[in-house]
């Protein structure tokens, strides 16, 4: 089995906060969102894990 996480998208939403880092970087008992997210793949037994980002998400692929 595989997960995907879409990551994509501006944020526009929740801005300011989305201005300096992608919101599925934003902190949230300070761990990134995106965090919980993998680690809950993770529990469920789920080891391939694919994360579709926009051109401009370099936090998630540096992180």
């Amino acid at each position: 089995m595989k997960g995907v996480i879409t990551a994509a998208g501006l944020g526009t939403r929740m801005l300011p906060a989305t201005k300096s880092q992608p919101k599925e970087m934003l902190p949230v008992a300070k761990k990134p969102v995106i965090q919980f997210i993998v680690e809950e793949l993770e529990q469920a037994g789920i080891r391939d894990i694919l994360i579709i980002t926009g051109k401009n998400k370099r936090a998630i692929e540096d992180h």
